[in-house]
């Protein structure tokens, strides 16, 4: 198959990429399983937004200080600065954020936030945007969508990019060459045992970067989610239980039903608080109650969390339920500049996939779904002005090498987290 541009991943950050485009220029978009499995479905606090030019400097270090003042401060300028075209772009999708009585947009608050700047969809902000982006993206005649058809390693020489060695929904391997290719392969949650992430993003753009000698970034920095609801099944997804909530008042406590922390601390942080806590109790999770959050409120903000937690035997009108902290973020990445431009010519990565460092050390909440989409258009726009080009003779990838599905991805796995564990002096 031949493309102008191939974007491996089917989230925010790639369907925004491709939207943006131009309309002559042929998109094929390949997803690891169905489209409906990124993790931009899951995000549910919301996504930020500079309401004002008074809340910048706030906005910026709030930012900063999350990140430990690890961030590059030129990517944290761009992503603020954009945040209202990017609103714009998802309103004209017809993005339905949460209203005031007088219409006004309605801006809600999350830890390490010191102003309410957040706008949200009930509890499933990503799931509406993404929605809505698919929604577009299905309209244009420009842009094709394949399911089931998984990435398992580039083709390129020593120096370009030349499109991807895909394993489709038959099984069967086959190249796709494009002029320009981008990695939008979302995070590496499912290569551990507890994450809020699908179970198949397991990192397969960064491990072939890697493979490849594409330059990293920071890919030792994995974000913890401090609440996520405890469950006993060793297989199942850790579901996420917002930051929001806590934004608006919920408490945690400890075995005592003593209340043991400052719920708004950032993610990091705060997650070294309840280990300490669970450490001290013996228990495996500690207790979240939302009896200080009107139940109106509740109902209203938090629909999916509540039927959720019913289904798992919790009445959270009532009762605490019991939360643990899970892998969540990857803020490192493939190393990426202000356009979504890699090491290697002809590729590009965005989304959870790439490091721009914007996050730094740890992402303050609710700026993943923002930083994504910034930066997505901005290699979008960067690659509609520098078309790459592919070669009369093109680089044949070898069929046999990648044969057995298992032990590549075993192999893949290995190489990431035995990188992930040097960088962090484990070996």
């Amino acid at each position: 198959m031949k493309t102008d541009v191939l974007i491996a991943g089917c989230g925010c950050a790639g369907l925004y990429c491709a939207l943006h485009l131009p309309e002559e220029t042929q998109v094929l978009i390949i997803a690891k399983g169905e489209i409906a499995q990124s993790d931009s479905f899951l995000a549910q606090g919301g996504i930020c937004m500079l309401k004002d030019e008074s809340d910048y400097a706030d906005y910026f270090e709030d930012t900063m200080r999350a990140g430990h003042y690890e961030n590059n401060p030129d990517s944290v300028k761009v992503m603020i600065r954009s945040s209202q075209d990017t609103i714009g772009d998802l309103l004209r999708y017809g993005v339905r954020f949460q209203r005031e009585a007088d219409g006004a947009l309605s801006f809600t608050r999350e830890g390490g936030h010191s102003a309410k700047r957040i706008l949200f969809h009930e509890d499933a902000t990503g799931k509406e945007i993404t929605e809505k982006l698919l929604e577009q993206a299905l309209k244009r005649k420009n842009i094709t969508i394949m399911e089931h058809t998984a990435m398992v390693d580039m083709i390129c020489t020593k120096t370009s990019c030349y499109g991807a060695l895909v394993r489709g929904r038959d099984k069967k391997l086959f190249p796709i060459y494009a002029k320009d290719t981008v990695f939008a392969c979302g995070g590496i949650g499912g290569l551990y045992r507890h994450s809020t992430n699908f179970r198949q993003l397991t990192g397969d753009g960064v491990a072939i970067a890697l493979k490849h000698g594409v330059s990293l970034l920071h890919i030792n920095y994995v974000q913890v989610h401090p609440t996520t609801l405890y469950t006993k099944q060793e297989d199942e997804r850790s579901f996420l239980i917002s930051e929001s909530v806590r934004g608006e008042g919920a408490v945690l406590y400890n075995a005592k039903m003593e209340r043991f922390v400052d719920e708004l601390l950032p993610r990091d942080i705060l997650t070294q608080k309840i280990h300490e806590q669970m450490k001290k109790d013996k228990t495996p999770y500690v207790w979240l109650s939302m009896e200080h959050i009107p139940k109106a409120e509740i109902a209203g903000h938090f629909p999916n969390i509540v039927e959720h937690c019913r289904k798992k035997g919790y009445d959270v009108f009532h009762e605490c339920i019991p939360v643990v902290p899970a892998q969540h973020y990857f803020m490192g990445g493939i190393r990426v500049d202000l356009s979504g431009r890699t090491s290697m010519g002809q590729l590009y990565a965005i989304g959870e996939t790439a490091c721009n460092d914007v996050h730094g050390k740890n992402r303050l909440a609710s700026n993943s779904l923002l930083e994504s989409m910034v930066f997505a258009k901005r290699a979008a726009k960067d690659i509609a002005a520098h078309m790459g080009r592919v070669p009369e003779e093109l680089p044949q990838p070898d069929f046999e090498a990648y044969r057995d599905e298992a032990a590549l991805a075993a192999d893949y796995k290995k190489n990431i987290l035995d990188e992930i564990a040097r960088l962090n002096g484990h070996v």
